[in-house]
C-alpha cells in the first residue's frame, strides 16, 4: 500500500520496496508515526543527527527511543528526554548500515515546528533520516555512501524534489546535522546516482 496519490517516480526499482518499506534496510519499526494528510506528495528529505548519549555510537539507545524503550535512568542526559516520543523513518550507523524505523508512507515524528520555502509542516510531506553523529562533527565515510544510495532510492520512489538538514527547516530551534555534514561531498556522490537536481540548502548550493 502506498500513501494516496502516491505513483512511483520514473526509474524506480520496485524490487527496492515493499510499499514504503525500504528492502535493503534492517526494520526496526517504531510505534510513533501516523498517516499523512490526503494526497500528501512526499518531496522533501529532511536530514538530522543524533547520537545518545550525545557522542556515544554503535549502541542500542537511539532505537530505544524510536521504540519508547529507552530507561530514563541508565544515563543523566536520558533525563533530558523523558517521555519524549519521536522517530524518524531512517537511522543511518557510522558504519553505513542503514535501519528503517517508519514506512515512508507514513508520516514520521521528526521535523517538529518546521518550514521548507515557505511550506510549513515538513512531517507531512517530508522523509527523516537521522545520521548517527553529533552535530557540528564529522560523518563517516560509509555514511555518505549509504545516504547517497538511500537518497537516490527515495528520490525513484517517491517524487523528492530537495534535500535539506533540520537547521535549515527550524533555523533557530535546532543545529543538525551542522558543521561537520559535508554537503558537496553528498552533491557529487548523488551526481553519479541521480539524472535529475534537487533543491538543496543554499550553503550547499
Amino acid at each position: 500500500m502506498t500513501t494516496a496519490g502516491h505513483k512511483p517516480a520514473r526509474g524506480d526499482r520496485g524490487d527496492l520496496w515493499r510499499g514504503g518499506w525500504y528492502r535493503p534496510a534492517q526494520r526496526q519499526p517504531s510505534p510513533n508515526f501516523g498517516p499523512r494528510p490526503a494526497g500528501a506528495d512526499i518531496s522533501l528529505i529532511v536530514l538530522h543527527s543524533i547520537s545518545l548519549p550525545p557522542g556515544v555510537y554503535g549502541g542500542v539507545a537511539v532505537l530505544d527511543l524510536f521504540g519508547n524503550r529507552l530507561d530514563w535512568d541508565a544515563h543523566p542526559y536520558f533525563q533530558t528526554l523523558r517521555g519524549l516520543q519521536v522517530s524518524a523513518h531512517f537511522f543511518i550507523r557510522r558504519g553505513g548500515q542503514i535501519i528503517q524505523c517508519v514506512s515512508g508512507d507514513e508520516r514520521a515524528w521528526h521535523a517538529g515546528a518546521s518550514c521548507w520555502r515557505g511550506r510549513a509542516n515538513c512531517n507531512d510531506y517530508a522523509i527523516g533520516i537521522e545520521l548517527e553523529g553529533l552535530e557540528g562533527q564529522p560523518f563517516a565515510a560509509p555514511q555518505y555512501a549509504a545516504l547517497a544510495r538511500l537518497t537516490a532510492d527515495l528520490a525513484r520512489h517517491y517524487p523528492i524534489a530537495a534535500i535539506a538538514g533540520h537547521e535549515h527547516v527550524a533555523p533557530g530551534r535546532k543545529r543538525d546535522p551542522g558543521a561537520g555534514f559535508d554537503w558537496a561531498r553528498l552533491q557529487r556522490q548523488l551526481m553519479a546516482r541521480l539524472d535529475r537536481p534537487l533543491d538543496w540548502p543554499r550553503m550547499a548550493a
